[in-house]
């Protein structure tokens, strides 16, 4: 009997799984910590306030280059660790519903730009239900967290495999470093125009229940005044796909409520 495949295979899982974990979160409630992690140049910001869903529910980030950027800040709906890949559970839910982070700021030049990925455990399998979990952004009230062209907000319902599938990524068979089923391609947002001080609240939740964490990714440095250079996202590579191929397996699993 040949064992040559069963080797390669196992070499192959092997590699991928390695690569598909390289997330290291450091969780942290310090409001401030995290608001100056995301600062960058051209923006002065102060009277920071956060709010957590749970104790484990925000920190920074690092290695996360397959997802868009290195390093950051981690806002999700439950708990942190609930992002760290490879994704391998079945599901992963924490304690809480909703986090936010708010402060003022005033920017030198009147332009806002930051970058960021949202993803999410309620892909794929709860795309057009209830559990619609969302992403805003609010200046001054006003949520900007928008999709290119007039593609609407960053949530489940809206952005997925079906509906503006140029801006989701399927992670069922763990390609990226993440926990989480599903994540959007690197989004900016962008706002012009700005005078005096404002005010910006980032707000992470779930809709409907408290199951299935989702979280968004913020990198670090780019709340800035200046536009980020172009980002090219590198897709998993070579040796994961063959892993995927011979190891990819799709998952259905029951709401709990």
């Amino acid at each position: 009997m040949n064992l040559l495949p069963k080797l390669l295979a196992s070499a192959l899982l092997a590699t991928f799984a390695s690569s598909a974990s390289a997330i290291v979160v450091t969780t942290t409630n310090n409001g401030a910590t995290l608001a100056n992690a995301i600062a960058g140049s051209g923006i002065v910001l102060s009277n920071v306030q956060y709010s957590g869903a749970s104790a484990n529910a925000a920190g920074t980030f690092t290695g996360g280059g397959d997802i868009g950027f290195d390093k950051g800040v981690l806002l999700t709906t439950g708990n942190v660790n609930c992002a760290v890949g490879p994704n391998s559970t079945t599901d992963c839910s924490g304690p809480g519903s909703e986090t936010s982070l708010k402060f003022d700021f005033t920017s030198n030049n009147g332009n806002v730009f930051f970058r960021y990925v949202f993803g999410s455990e309620e892909y794929n399998e709860y795309v057009g239900s209830n559990f619609n979990d969302l992403f805003e952004m609010r200046v001054n009230g006003v949520n900007i967290a928008q999709l290119p062209n007039n593609g609407g907000v960053v949530s489940i319902n809206n952005v997925n495999s079906n509906k503006n599938s140029a801006y989701y990524r399927n992670n069922n068979a763990g390609a990226y470093s993440t926990g989480y089923d599903g994540l959007t391609t690197v989004l900016v947002a962008q706002l012009a125009g700005l005078t005096g001080t404002n005010t910006f609240e980032f707000i992470i939740r779930d809709t409907a229940d408290e199951n299935y964490d989702s979280g968004v990714f913020i990198e670090a440095g780019t709340f800035s005044d200046t536009a980020p250079p172009p980002t090219d996202v590198p897709e998993p590579g070579s040796l994961a796909l063959v892993a995927l191929g011979l190891a990819g397996l799709g998952r259905m699993r029951r709401k709990l409520k």
